[in-house]
């Protein structure tokens, strides 16, 4: 499910099929890594970063994981717990014919890998550093089960194919490190910060403004975030009326990420403009107008009206693909 701040509600369709990985395979874990028949024949050349080349056996996948560590990281170690940013590349193996089904390495835009992954696929990255390429060749059993993946084009009897480059992790608890410089107040929210915690939002007596508002309340020092990222953030959601916390990405315990600027949007009107130009390393307060949140149909879903104001806290955690990196 998208997240609130999201423009869509159900389902991930607007996004790369990669997405869906976030969702809970029907196969049970694997309590290892091993590899059988023509699964351990499958090759892959190029160096991290550039798109890889992978060559798949005209032969029928093994029925076991198969999972190789092609570029050893330098970085941190990966923990069930943490998110991180990644290029990919994925194949679908049926039979004794395979296809590229999907790859970020094409559009140079990274993706973030957060939420609970196919078994096979945790089972290929845990543990890993950043900055490894991983080669996973996961049978259906720890991937999409016999039911596969309609959505993606998966059939239940298809193994896949993935090459993953692990770019930078993020701890459930990530936020800025900078000096908070601005508090609001005077009509606006107040926000007070905790170091590793969701901000706390104080929503003002009378009227929200009419127009967007958007206010830097910890100055980041790093690249600009440009349209077409990658861009992955921290967040408090707060509807002016109620004064409550209808969303945030602290309570679902990881980081969110999105393509800032995309068509379709893969978020509302104020997140894209109140985020473009901003620099990696900050954090902003965004009052968002109904105009430029979820308009007059508002979302029920989360109990917002069709004329209510919303009040985002959002850290900007990192902004990846173009020609800035962070």
């Amino acid at each position: 499910m998208r997240r609130i701040a999201t423009k869509l509600s159900f389902p991930l369709l607007a996004v790369p099929v990669v997405a869906a990985l976030v969702l809970a395979g029907c196969g049970s874990s694997p309590s290892g890594s091993s590899s059988s028949g023509a699964s351990s024949s499958v090759s892959v050349s190029g160096s991290f970063g550039q798109p890889p080349t992978v060559k798949i056996p005209s032969q029928k996948a093994g029925s076991s994981l198969t999972v190789k560590t092609l570029v050893h990281g330098s970085g941190p170690v990966l923990h069930k717990t943490d998110a991180f940013v990644g290029n990919y590349a994925i194949y679908v193996w049926s039979g004794t014919s395979h296809k590229l089904l999907q790859s970020s390495f094409t559009n140079k835009q990274p993706t973030l890998f957060a939420g609970q992954l196919l078994p096979g696929l945790e089972s290929a990255l845990i543990g890993k550093t950043i900055g490894s390429r991983v080669l996973a060749v996961i049978p259906p059993k720890q991937g999409f089960g016999t039911s596969g993946n309609s959505q993606a084009g998966i059939k239940g009897t298809d193994t896949l194919v993935f090459v993953v480059d692990m770019i930078k992790s993020f701890t459930a608890k990530a936020d800025v490190t900078g000096k908070q410089t601005y508090s609001g107040g005077h009509g606006l929210p107040t926000v007070t910060a905790t170091q590793g915690a969701a901000p706390t939002i104080k929503i003002p007596s009378g009227n929200p403004p009419s127009s967007m508002v958007t206010k830097v309340l910890v100055p980041g020092t790093g690249p600009t975030v440009s349209k077409g990222q990658t861009v992955v953030v921290q967040y408090t959601g707060v509807n002016w009326r109620t004064k409550k916390e209808f969303d945030a990405s602290w309570t679902h315990g990881q980081p969110f990420g999105f393509s800032i600027g995309a068509t379709p949007s893969q978020v509302i009107p104020g997140w894209d403009s109140g985020l473009l130009g901003q620099k990696v390393g900050s954090r902003l307060l965004l009052v968002i107008p109904p105009k430029d949140g979820y308009g007059k149909t508002g979302n029920s879903q989360a109990g917002i009206k069709g004329t209510d104001t919303l009040v985002f806290v959002v850290d900007i955690l990192g902004a990846f693909g173009g020609s800035a990196t962070s």
